[in-house]
């Protein structure tokens, strides 16, 4: 059984609680929503599922109807106490208390094995957080996850698209992504402003530049160059490369950053370090 708003509004009244702007609060209120984004994350009991975020349990509950072992993280020290409450007898399923941008996430997905983030992510740290998982949790094979839907199509971009920016190339480098639908602001309470997305980000088995173009080495252009967008990268990039450098990368120094696909950036970071040596 999965939370009504009613239900969601007796847990908080019963509880003295009261959605947290600074936490990105907005509890989902609809039991076929939460239902829907457990069904399009396909998972079952052989799989373990990291819920960060987990907030009243809406959708704990429908992930724990699948038979996956769910670890549910949640940063609200007044809210973790209700949602182990709301869980109790659910023997697949543990709380942990925490930031998930802080946990330590070997603890919780040991690098030998592999788990699957399902959540609806605050809206204020949807998308640092959604990196920081991409750089540095690699047990994290897919992250099906809601999020404001501009959010959603900035992370799925492809080149030459008004959405297309720094988070859009990470999410390239290191995985597949897609919009699996959206999601009306009605089922949740409080109501936000915007329209939501589920979208599914699928971890390559390797990076797609290979291992020749290391993260380190290539997002800091990434980043310099979309830090600037409106400029040519011949501006932007004015400190980093040289017009041989633009040369030897076959790009030009007059596209803007949104024109280059990965494989543009790839080679453009290639020749930059390789101008360094």
């Amino acid at each position: 059984m999965t939370h009504s708003r009613a239900e969601i509004t007796r847990l908080l009244k019963e509880h003295g609680l009261s959605p947290r702007r600074a936490f990105g609060q907005n509890f989902v209120a609809d039991p076929n929503t939460v239902r829907r984004i457990a069904r399009l994350a396909n998972v079952g009991p052989c799989d373990h599922v990291v819920e960060i975020g987990a907030g009243l349990g809406s959708l704990t509950l429908a992930l724990a109807e699948s038979g996956a072992r769910i670890t549910a993280i949640e940063v609200d020290h007044a809210v973790a106490p209700v949602l182990r409450e709301v869980v109790r007898d659910l023997p697949n399923t543990c709380v942990i208390e925490a930031d998930a941008r802080d946990v330590d996430w070997s603890s919780i997905v040991p690098p030998e094995t592999r788990a699957v983030v399902v959540a609806n992510l605050p809206y204020n740290v949807a998308t640092p957080l959604v990196a920081d998982l991409l750089d540095n949790v690699p047990q994290l094979e897919r992250l099906v996850v809601m999020v404001q839907k501009e959010v959603a199509l900035r992370l799925a971009a492809s080149a030459g698209s008004s959405d297309y920016g720094a988070i859009s190339v990470k999410v390239a480098y290191w995985a597949t992504a897609r919009i699996l639908g959206d999601v009306p602001p009605t089922v949740f309470v409080p109501r936000p402003k915007v329209v939501s997305s589920v979208i599914e980000i699928r971890r390559r088995d390797r990076p797609a530049l290979g291992s020749h173009i290391r993260p380190e080495d290539l997002f800091p252009i990434v980043r310099t160059a979309f830090g600037q967008r409106r400029k040519m990268l011949r501006r932007s990039l004015a400190t980093m490369a040289s017009p041989d450098t633009f040369v030897r990368a076959d790009v030009s120094p007059e596209a803007r950053p949104e024109d280059l696909d990965l494989t543009q950036w790839g080679r453009l970071a290639e020749a930059i370090i390789g101008a360094r040596q």
